[in-house]
């Protein structure tokens, strides 16, 4: 995941709540899936998945920030 660390890229996710354990993958076109295993109210789960992902890249949280997709599965972050 590292290789998205660079500044202005916009990250495109898929996020599934509720899953079994936190974790993050990568498949071989590139699609990057987010589980986590909060529920998806009030943005718990939005909010799992961005400290997840900024752990994936070895960035802090702080410069993620969500640019489409608050309330749907499919997200997509800007590296600040």
């Amino acid at each position: 995941m590292k290789h998205l660390c660079r500044e202005g890229a916009e990250i495109a996710v898929k996020v599934t709540p509720k899953a079994s354990r936190n974790r993050v993958v990568q498949d071989e076109e590139g699609a990057i899936r987010v589980y986590v295993t909060c529920v998806p109210e009030k943005g718990k789960a939005t909010a799992a998945a961005r400290t997840l992902l900024a752990k994936a890249m070895g960035v802090p949280k702080s410069r993620l920030s969500l640019i489409r997709g608050k309330t749907a599965r499919d997200k997509v972050f800007r590296l600040e």
